[in-house]
């Protein structure tokens, strides 16, 4: 029986064991399928995990406001674009050197001409803002404070304070015109005054039109913020590029049109130009004291430019009829003005109304030096001859100008330029005095601009 025992073992093992070691195997099974059932199950949630972050990181920035800062300010508007916040400005930074005028004291030197914050956006899509100050000159004043309804590019309404639509150059930009200052013609069309607008652009942009009601000022006068009598003034322009956006180069930069504006003031000295100045901003005529602007005021301005390719060419003519009085005499006087302007920009980028961008911004590391523009432009004004004696006094004040500029203009990138330019003006009549108008007359203006500029 001992000897038969580990043979009874051994089968009885040889049952058992494959047995045990089956039951082993399917627990094992098991267990490795729930395991596998955990982990898929756990991926699952992490794929669905990483869909969610997908969606919320596409969906952010259409709920995140957005800020911006380059060459064209700082911009910030609403995930929905309906608020839009823009800061700009305007600095620059001018010399004046007069020659042969060591009779006049205090011309020459440096100054601030324009120092303006600009401040606009939109609120709510459809209405624009824009509020700019001035801490240029002698005082601090708001230049620009409007609120402009857009209901759609052909038709808006302006309430406010801001250019009145007559003079062409008038209406560009500050920081893109050829020269320092404005010529002469600027002198007898309205600067900045309070009113509404109704204006748009049309056909595309192709025709651009404006018509408002405003308080009246006198020529090359902006508005105190306040009327300063009861009439209101009637100002309007059309204005037509009909070749715009077309692939003909050569006509695609032409555009033509008229302003004028239609008043009446009421004996008033307000209603009267301050004063007719120089390139130099010296003043060469003014009104005798007693002498007001008493009746209708009107004015018209045919005007035009053409820019082909670097080639740039600014032409504009202007008439301002004014009835005067002084004491128990009236008239009614008409000044005249024209003036013509070119540019070319050397460096062969395009010239346009609203400015030049270099194709190569200023950086000597790079060998890249920006823009170049060669400007001229020849202008004169002539005083209505019925204005002297009576209203001007003809020893001091010129019955005329005639002015003449050349100037080389450096645009070292989109935002800063350095200008510098030589004007001559000369007079007819006045000449008599050793202050005001009579010493500015007693010989040709020369004077030699220079100016360094930041716009953004």
């Amino acid at each position: 029986m001992k000897r038969q025992l580990p043979l009874l073992l051994a089968v009885a093992a040889g049952f058992v064991g494959p047995a045990a070691m089956a039951d082993e195997t399917s627990d094992s099974i098991e267990a490795l399928k729930q395991q596998i059932q955990a982990l898929d199950q756990k991926v699952r949630i992490l794929e669905r995990q990483r869909e969610l972050e997908a969606e919320t990181a596409a969906a952010k920035p259409k709920d995140t406001p957005r800020l911006a800062i380059g060459n064209g300010g700082l911009v910030g508007s609403s995930a929905d674009t309906n608020f839009v916040f823009k800061l700009n400005g305007v600095l620059q930074v001018d010399n004046r050197t007069f020659l042969g005028e060591s009779h006049i004291k205090g011309n020459d030197g440096f100054l601030l001409r324009r120092a303006r914050p600009i401040f606009s956006g939109t609120v709510y899509r459809d209405f624009d803002f824009m509020f700019v100050p001035d801490f240029g000159g002698s005082s601090v004043q708001i230049v620009d404070a409007y609120l402009n309804y857009r209901y759609q590019p052909w038709l808006q309404l302006r309430a406010g304070k801001f250019k009145v639509p007559v003079g062409l150059e008038h209406l560009q930009s500050d920081p893109v015109t050829f020269f320092n200052e404005r010529s002469i013609v600027t002198s007898l069309v309205p600067n900045r005054d309070m009113g509404f607008q109704l204006w748009g652009d049309v056909a595309a942009g192709r025709l651009s039109y404006a018509a408002g009601v405003f308080n009246g000022v006198g020529d090359g006068r902006s508005s105190s913020n306040s009327d300063f009598e009861d009439h209101r003034e009637f100002a309007g322009r059309l204005f037509a590029t009909p070749f715009k956006n077309s692939d003909n180069r050569l006509l695609s930069g032409l555009g033509f049109g008229v302003g004028g504006s239609w008043g009446n003031v009421s004996s008033n000295v307000t209603g009267l130009a301050s004063g007719y100045a120089t390139d130099g901003q010296q003043q060469y005529f003014t009104y005798t004291n007693g002498a007001v602007a008493n009746g209708t005021h009107w004015r018209v301005s045919p005007q035009a430019y053409w820019y082909y390719g670097p080639f740039g060419l600014l032409a504009e003519y202007a008439v301002s009829h004014q009835e005067v009085s002084r004491g128990p005499l009236s008239a009614s006087l008409e000044h005249r003005a024209w003036q013509i302007a070119a540019g070319w920009v050397l460096t062969g980028e395009d010239a346009t109304f609203t400015g030049i961008n270099p194709m190569k911004p200023f950086d000597p590391r790079a060998g890249q030096w920006g823009a170049l523009q060669l400007v001229a432009r020849y202008a004169e004004l002539d005083i209505d001859d019925d204005t002297f004696p009576t209203f001007a006094n003809p020893a001091a004040s010129a019955t005329g100008a005639q002015s003449w500029a050349i100037g080389l203009n450096w645009f070292l990138n989109k935002n800063i330029r350095v200008n510098t330019s030589y004007s001559r003006t000369a007079f007819d009549g006045g000449g008599s005095g050793t202050s005001g108008t009579g010493a500015v007359t007693s010989q040709p203006e020369e004077v030699i601009f220079s100016r360094v500029q930041l716009a953004f």
